[in-house]
């Protein structure tokens, strides 16, 4: 005869608190203590959204319909009950959560410790995206230490937890389109034209070089944004640059799709 499984038990404990947990004033907190996370909202260019809090910063951010829509989702994707949080638990991490949706350069502690290795280096190197500015998968892949590795950077942008504080709208197509987006393509390319990035220009040629400096950058590079009309050389990838007698800018680093 099989023994009982040691995780049953633990299952129908949170079904059973799932069901009678109201979102404010969880009172399994007691049964589940250390598994209940608080959460706040805060306005953003999506809108209203709730943002969790782990031990280590933000967890989970959503545009959720309701605290309880919101609260729901957070259960079933880590598994632990979140409840608005009291008084001043979160004051300073919310006022920099808010300046950091309002558009600051504003560093924001998150946890991403539910990510693996890979997520995690992937999510940084996103975090790092400065408004106005545009990366593909490829580059992405290898400053995250993964040449090769776009298919599996889309996916981590997929599931991005924190949406718009590791800015993955910023991410796109190799080709310079703007692709898919969890809240919807219209939404990206809003965001997208919000920070000053028209995505019409970049579809297609996605690199801009010089011949006063010989040097070929991503399109929405700062140093890009310098270059004259009259001197502007529009490519599709950055191996047809080079090839044109071009180098790579030092500063956007762009790097030849596989």
């Amino acid at each position: 005869m099989n023994e009982p499984s040691v995780e049953r038990p633990i299952l129908l404990l949170r079904e059973t608190a799932a069901r009678i947990a109201p979102v404010r004033g969880t009172p399994v907190d007691e049964v589940l203590a250390g598994a209940t996370d608080s959460f706040f909202a805060a306005e953003s260019p999506l809108g209203t959204v709730y943002v969790a809090v782990g031990q280590e910063g933000v967890r989970y951010l959503d545009p959720a319909d309701s605290e309880e829509d919101f609260a729901r989702r957070y259960r079933r994707r880590f598994g632990r009950f979140v409840s608005p949080a009291q008084g001043d638990e979160v004051a300073g991490l919310a006022e920099k959560v808010a300046s950091a949706l309002a558009g600051e350069r504003v560093d924001v502690p998150l946890d991403l410790s539910r990510a693996t290795p890979f997520q995690r280096r992937v999510l940084h190197v996103v975090k790092g995206i400065a408004r106005g500015e545009v990366r593909p998968y490829v580059w992405v892949a290898r400053e995250a230490g993964t040449p090769g590795a776009s298919r599996a950077v889309g996916n981590v942008m997929a599931n991005n937890p924190v949406p718009l504080l590791v800015p993955c709208h910023r991410v796109v197509r190799n080709d310079g389109s703007t692709g898919s987006y969890a809240f919807g393509s219209g939404e990206k390319v809003r965001l997208l034209r919000g920070e000053g990035v028209e995505p019409e220009e970049i579809s297609g040629s996605p690199y801009v070089a010089t011949p006063t400096t010989g040097i070929v950058c991503h399109a929405t590079c700062r140093n890009a944004r310098r270059i004259q009309p009259y001197n502007r050389r529009a490519f599709r990838s950055v191996r047809s640059a080079v090839e044109a007698g071009y180098r790579p800018c030092k500063v956007c680093r762009p790097v030849a799709a596989a």
